[in-house]
C-alpha cells in the first residue's frame, strides 16, 4: 500500500508541478501580453539610412550618419543569403510560430552535455523582437517577454516580412546594420554579387559581430564561415561541389576599410556641409542621396597626379629623417608580431605604408611593413634615402635599423618615401557650365581636413597676369604692342612703406622693348607692371570683377600686376573659365541633384551655360586673343613641357610668388579648366627653382593626360571682328604683305601702327602720383602689400 502511494506521488508530483508551472506561465502571459509594445515600428519600418554622396556617374564617395544602412526588399535578397541565414540562425524559421520548442529542447540537451550555457535557442523572430524593442540582457523576464513578443509578431507579419526586417536591421559590425550595408563594408559590392562563400561569412556575423569580424579576426571569421557552409550542406541548401568550391575560394575581404568606391573626401565634405545648411540634422538619418558633378576617371586622375607631384617634390628635396626611432633593445626586429605591434600607432595615407627598417647595407634596405610584408628595397626605390646610405659616418646616418619610414608600390617595385609636409591642391571644371569634374583639397583628408581648393587664400603670382593683360586689350593694347622690359625702382617715399621696392624678372634678364605676346609667354614682371600703370589700377581692379574676383582681395597698387592679391584655386579656376568659354561668367557648382530615400527628386541644378543663359562679361575677341597668347605660354614659354601631351588646344599660365612660397599652374582648353597649387600651410619657400613650371605644371599635365584622353583638338577659331595682319616681329609695326614678317591677331578697330608709336606718358609708380609723391588713396594699406613682396 505504501509502495503504491509512493509511486503515485512520484508520478503525480511532476504532473502537478508541470500544471502549476504552466498555470503560472499562462497567468504571466495574460498579464504581460497586453503590455507588450505596439508593432508600429515593424509595420511602418523606417530605418535610419545615412546621407550618401555619389559622383555624377554613380560611384559612392561618402556617407554620413551614425549607422551604415542600405535597405533591400526581400524579393531582391539572393536565395543563397536566405539559406545561409537559416542555416546559421534558425533552420525551422518557416515552420515554428515565433518560438521553436524543438530548438529549445535541443539547446537544453546540448548545454547539459557541455556542462555550461553555450547554445541559445533564439529564433529569427525573437531576434527581431529583441533588436527593435528589448535590451540584450540575459534574464528570465526579458527572455519571456521576447518569446511573447515573437509570438505577437508572428500573428501580425508574414514570414517574409519578418525575414526582411531581420536582414535589414541586424547589426553586423563596423557600424553596418543589415546585410546590404555589410556586403559593401566587407566586400565592397552589392549583395547580389556576393558568392556563396561570401554570404556564408556574412551570415556568420550576427552571433558575435566583433568576435567574427573578418577585418579584426580573420581566422575566427573563417572558422565561423566553415560552420555555416557545413550547416548549408547538412540542410541540403548546397551540394558537395558548391561546398568544396566555397571552402577553397580565397578570401576577398577588402584590403582596406575605406568603404567608398571613389576617394573624394574633400568633395564629400563640401556636399555634407551644403546639405546640413539646407536640412540640418535630418540629413544623417533620412537616406537622402546627393549626386555631385565629379567624374570617377577625372577624380582618380587628380588623386594620383597630386600625390605623385608631392612625392616627386619630396624626392627632389631629400629625406628629412624617420618618423620615429624604435628602441631595438625592447623590440625584436626578427619577430613580426613585435614589429607589427610597434607600428599600430602609425596610419596609412594614400598608399604610403608605415614600415620599420630591419637591416641595411650599401645597396639595399630591408623593411617590415604594417601590412605584414617583408621587403628588400633596392635600386631606384632608395632614391630618397641614398644620401643617408652614402654617409660614411654612421653617427650621421638617419636610416638605421628601427627607423620608421614609409614605403609605397610603384608598378612592380617598392620605394621608400616619407609623409610629406608640403601640400598641393587641384580643381578641374567644365568651363561651359561650371560643373566641377575633379577636386583634391590636399594630400589626405584624414590627415589634414583643410580644403586648399576652397579655403586657402594665397597670392596667385604670375598666374594672375592674364587678367591684367585682358584689361589692357580693352584699353587699346594689342598682342603686338611694344612695352619696355627694363627694371623698375620705387623709392621708400614712393612706396610709403619705409622701404624701397625694386621688383625683378624671375630670370633677372631684361630685353628692352618687347611685344605683349612675348612678355606673357616669358612672364616678364616689368612689362606687367608697366601695363598696369598705363591702364590704371582702379580700372584694372574694377575689370577683374568680371572674372568673379572681389576688388577688396586685390588692393589698388602696382603689385597687383605680379599677383600680390589673394585668391583660392576655386576662384582662379572660375576666372580662367571665362577665357576658356569665350567670355562668359559661369558659376562653379558641385551638387547636380538631391533625391530622397525612395529616389524622388528633391533638387536639381540648372546651371547657366556659356552662350545659353550665362552672362557675357568680356568681348569674345578678348577671350580669343588671351587664349592665343596663353597657347604660346604652353607651346614655347614657361609651360612648354606641356607639349608632351601632344595637343594644340591647350593654353595656360604659370605662377610663382616671391621666394617660391607658392607654385601655380592654371590651364585649359574649351572642355576643361584645371588649376594646380603647391605650397606649405605655414608659408615658406618651396626651395630654389621650385616654380609653377616645375612644381605645379607636372601635376596639371598628369591630370590632363587622362581628362582629355580621346577628345579631339579643339582649335581656337577667330571670332568676327578679329583681323590677322602681318607685322615686323621686332617692332610690332604693320608691314607690307610682300615683306617678311609674321601674322598677328588684332581687334579690327585696333590695328598695328604703320610706324612706331610709343606711349608718351611718364612712368609713375601708381596712378595719381606726380613728381614721386603718393596720393592718399595710393598710400592707404600700402605697407602690408609691399612687405609681402620683399
Amino acid at each position: 500500500m505504501l509502495f503504491r502511494k509512493l509511486w503515485q506521488f512520484i508520478f503525480i508530483l511532476p504532473l502537478v508541478l508541470g500544471l502549476t508551472l504552466a498555470a503560472l506561465i499562462g497567468l504571466a502571459a495574460i498579464l504581460i501580453y497586453p503590455t507588450l509594445p505596439s508593432l508600429e515600428a515593424l509595420t511602418d519600418y523606417r530605418p535610419k539610412v545615412p546621407l550618401r554622396v555619389y559622383s555624377a556617374d554613380g560611384h559612392l564617395i561618402g556617407e554620413f550618419g551614425e549607422e551604415r544602412r542600405a535597405f533591400i526588399n526581400i524579393e531582391n535578397v539572393p536565395a543563397s543569403l536566405k539559406q545561409a541565414i537559416l542555416a546559421a540562425e534558425d533552420e525551422r524559421f518557416y515552420e515554428h510560430g515565433g518560438v521553436d520548442s524543438i530548438g529549445i529542447m535541443r539547446a537544453m540537451l546540448s548545454n547539459i552535455n557541455a556542462g555550461s550555457f553555450k547554445e541559445g535557442a533564439s529564433t529569427i523572430t525573437m531576434q527581431v523582437a529583441r533588436n527593435f524593442f528589448l535590451s540584450s540582457e540575459k534574464t528570465a523576464t526579458r527572455k519571456f517577454s521576447e518569446a511573447l513578443l515573437a509570438i505577437k509578431i508572428e500573428h501580425s507579419l508574414s514570414k517574409d516580412q519578418i525575414l526582411e526586417l531581420y536582414i535589414n536591421q541586424i547589426y553586423l559590425g563596423q557600424r553596418a546594420y543589415g546585410f546590404a550595408a555589410a556586403a559593401q563594408v566587407y566586400y565592397g559590392k552589392p549583395l547580389e554579387k556576393c558568392s556563396v562563400a561570401e554570404v556564408a561569412m556574412l551570415a556568420g556575423l550576427p552571433k558575435a559581430p566583433s568576435r567574427y569580424n573578418p577585418f579584426a579576426n580573420p581566422k575566427r571569421a573563417e572558422s565561423r564561415q566553415r560552420y555555416v557552409l557545413n550547416r548549408m550542406v547538412t540542410l541540403n541548401f548546397i551540394n558537395d561541389e558548391v561546398y568544396k568550391q566555397a571552402i577553397s575560394e580565397p578570401s576577398k575581404v577588402r584590403k582596406t576599410r575605406q568603404l567608398h568606391e571613389l576617394s573624394a573626401d574633400y568633395v564629400a565634405e563640401i556636399a555634407r556641409q551644403a546639405m546640413y545648411d539646407r536640412y540640418q540634422d535630418a540629413i544623417y538619418s533620412s537616406g537622402m542621396r546627393v549626386y555631385t558633378t565629379i567624374l570617377k576617371a577625372n577624380q582618380e586622375a587628380a588623386n594620383k597626379a597630386v600625390v605623385d607631384g608631392i612625392l616627386d617634390y619630396d624626392r627632389r628635396h631629400g629625406f628629412r629623417g624617420p618618423e620615429k626611432l624604435l628602441n631595438i633593445g625592447t623590440i625584436n626586429l626578427d619577430d613580426p608580431e613585435s614589429v607589427g605591434a610597434a607600428l599600430d600607432e602609425f596610419d596609412e595615407f594614400n598608399g604610403l605604408i608605415p614600415a620599420v627598417v630591419t637591416a641595411i647595407d650599401a645597396k639595399s634596405v630591408n623593411v617590415h611593413t604594417k601590412t605584414g610584408k617583408q621587403l628588400s628595397i633596392t635600386g631606384d626605390g632608395l632614391t630618397l634615402i641614398r644620401k643617408s646610405l652614402a654617409e660614411k659616418d654612421p653617427k650621421k646616418r638617419n636610416v638605421v635599423p628601427g627607423a620608421v619610414v614609409r614605403v609605397y608600390q610603384n608598378g612592380e617595385n617598392w620605394r621608400i618615401a616619407q609623409l610629406p609636409q608640403v601640400e598641393s591642391a587641384l580643381i578641374a571644371m567644365d568651363p561651359q557650365n561650371g560643373a566641377i569634374r575633379a577636386l583634391v583639397g590636399g594630400f589626405n583628408f584624414n590627415r589634414n581636413k583643410f580644403n586648399h581648393v576652397t579655403q586657402a587664400w594665397r597670392q596667385p603670382g604670375s598666374s594672375f597676369k592674364p587678367f591684367i593683360y585682358s584689361a589692357a586689350l580693352e584699353k587699346g593694347f594689342t598682342p603686338a604692342t611694344m612695352v619696355e622690359d627694363e627694371p623698375v625702382y620705387l623709392s621708400p617715399e614712393e612706396t610709403g612703406s619705409g622701404r624701397s621696392w625694386e621688383p625683378k624678372n624671375f630670370d633677372r634678364t631684361y630685353e628692352g622693348p618687347i611685344k605683349l605676346r612675348t612678355a606673357l609667354t616669358k612672364s616678364k614682371n616689368m612689362v606687367s607692371i608697366r601695363i598696369l600703370q598705363a591702364i590704371g589700377v582702379d580700372y584694372a581692379r574694377d575689370y577683374i570683377t568680371r572674372f568673379g574676383f572681389s576688388a577688396k582681395d586685390h588692393p589698388p597698387y602696382l603689385a597687383m600686376a605680379l599677383g600680390a592679391g589673394s585668391v583660392t584655386p576655386w576662384h582662379l579656376a572660375n576666372g580662367y573659365a571665362v577665357f576658356a568659354n569665350g567670355g562668359y561668367q559661369i558659376q562653379p557648382y558641385i551638387i547636380s541633384k538631391i533625391v530622397d530615400s525612395k529616389g524622388k527628386m528633391i533638387e536639381q541644378a540648372k546651371p547657366a551655360v556659356a552662350g545659353k543663359g550665362a552672362t557675357r562679361v568680356i568681348d569674345g575677341r578678348n577671350a580669343f586673343l588671351m587664349t592665343s597668347m596663353m597657347q604660346d605660354v604652353v607651346r614655347i614659354g614657361t609651360a612648354a613641357r606641356a607639349n608632351k601631351l601632344g595637343r594644340y588646344d591647350l593654353a595656360g599660365k604659370t605662377g610663382t610668388t616671391n621666394d617660391q612660397f607658392d607654385a601655380w599652374f592654371a590651364g585649359y582648353n574649351p572642355n576643361q579648366v584645371a588649376v594646380v597649387w603647391m605650397g606649405y600651410d605655414k608659408p615658406k619657400s618651396l626651395g630654389y627653382n621650385e616654380t609653377g613650371g616645375r612644381a605645379a605644371l607636372p601635376v596639371w599635365i598628369d591630370y590632363m593626360a587622362t581628362a582629355l584622353k580621346g577628345l579631339p583638338d579643339n582649335p581656337n577659331t577667330p571670332p568676327a571682328g578679329i583681323a590677322s595682319i602681318k607685322i615686323d616681329p621686332l617692332t610690332g609695326m604693320r608691314v607690307d604683305e610682300t615683306r617678311g614678317g609674321m601674322y598677328e591677331y588684332f581687334y579690327h578697330e585696333f590695328p598695328p601702327p604703320e610706324e612706331e608709336v610709343l606711349p608718351d606718358a611718364e612712368f609713375s609708380p601708381f596712378p595719381g602720383y606726380s613728381s614721386g609723391t603718393p596720393g592718399s588713396d595710393a598710400k592707404k594699406g600700402q605697407e602690408s602689400i609691399f612687405d609681402q613682396l620683399f
